[in-house]
């Protein structure tokens, strides 16, 4: 696998779960708001701010034929155009977002939805990409992005082995040397247990590419769960409070909701280490207690030990457990005192 980094953070097995603090449109129409969200991202603990770029205009149509309609879920009643105007953040707030990112110093990005979105995005200088689970079937997007020679991480939500397949193909034959996956499942909300994590180390090994998760859970169990089982990234949508409705509310974490999935997805990460079976440093204090040996009965020089003269106690200074039968019949040396530890020097 390539070393992937972004804005020159490093995103891997190497280090902790690179967290996208995913703003979606959790805007509520509101650039201060957008501002505001982004700010609580830096605070929080997020590695990076992601946006989504798009218009009603250049993600579908104006049309109220039953194929463009909402049934059911968060959006129920909707058509796509309204949805989609309701939630898009305009073109014209993107250089006052990515500026204020920077000068707080957290990463800011974007999901481009269209060729026009890509164009807005390389005159901000964006650092990567993300594709959304909906756009990892447009190729001829995935080819205008990846010869911008930018960062690509990809979404792949619905979609099955072929299609990611070639996603993966375009992307990297049109330019794109740094591309990370992430597991996904397209439903809003998903219920935790349709998640289907451990696809996360199936993809890592049957793509050979870095695996992140992007979330649609709600809470912070399934990002935590995702980051012990080797997710690279977690992408999780962020807003100032549930309270204020808007089209991804019911999705998205709170701020001490999201500075909890930082701290525990680092922990999670860190608990994984590496395969051993050394005694580890914290253990060494702990092994005087595990059980040996011990004469619990005073013996006389030259008398015989048997059951009544040892037993297998804690601590463990005396000879270990496993030499208890050798030890029966055994000829004490010299005198023994109760409590005394076994060890070869007191036997014939």
């Amino acid at each position: 696998m390539n070393n992937i980094s972004i804005d020159g953070k490093p995103i891997g097995k190497h280090t902790h779960p690179y967290i996208i603090a995913e703003l979606s449109a959790n805007h509520n129409g509101s650039l201060e708001r957008a501002l505001e969200t982004i700010t609580m991202a830096q605070e929080m603990g997020a590695d990076a701010v992601k946006l989504q770029t798009y218009t009603a205009d250049t993600m579908t149509i104006d049309c109220d034929a039953e194929e463009f309609q909402v049934h059911g879920g968060l959006w129920d009643g909707y058509t796509l155009y309204n949805l989609y105007k309701w939630a898009q953040t305009p073109f014209e707030w993107h250089k006052a977002m990515f500026e204020h990112a920077r000068n707080l110093g957290i990463t800011v990005f974007s999901t481009p939805f269209d060729e026009t979105a890509v164009d807005l995005l390389e005159d901000l200088n964006t650092p990567a990409y993300k594709v959304a689970s909906f756009e990892t079937i447009d190729l001829p997007l995935i080819r205008y992005i990846a010869k911008t020679k930018k960062p690509m991480i990809i979404s792949t939500g619905m979609a099955n082995e072929e299609e990611i397949e070639e996603a993966i193909t375009v992307a990297k034959e049109s330019g794109c040397e740094q591309l990370v996956l992430l597991h996904c499942v397209s439903g809003y909300p998903v219920p935790a247990e349709q998640s289907n994590l451990k696809t996360i180390p199936d993809m890592e090994k049957r793509f050979n590419v870095p695996v992140g998760l992007s979330d649609h859970t709600t809470g912070t169990v399934v990002p935590v769960a995702a980051a012990a089982l080797g997710a690279c990234v977690i992408a999780k949508q962020v807003t100032l409070s549930r309270k204020d409705t808007g089209p991804d509310t019911a999705l998205s974490v709170e701020p001490q909701e999201l500075r909890q999935l930082c701290e525990d997805t680092k922990s999670a990460w860190r608990a994984l280490g590496t395969p051993g079976y050394e005694c580890k440093s914290v253990e060494k204090s702990s092994i005087k207690f595990r059980r040996s040996i011990y004469f619990t009965k005073n013996l006389q020089a030259g008398e015989i030990i048997t059951k009544e003269h040892i037993r297998r106690i804690r601590p463990g200074f005396g000879l270990a457990p496993k030499y208890y039968q050798e030890l029966l019949g055994k000829t004490a040396k010299y005198e023994i005192e109760r409590g005394t530890a076994t060890s070869w020097d007191l036997v014939e």
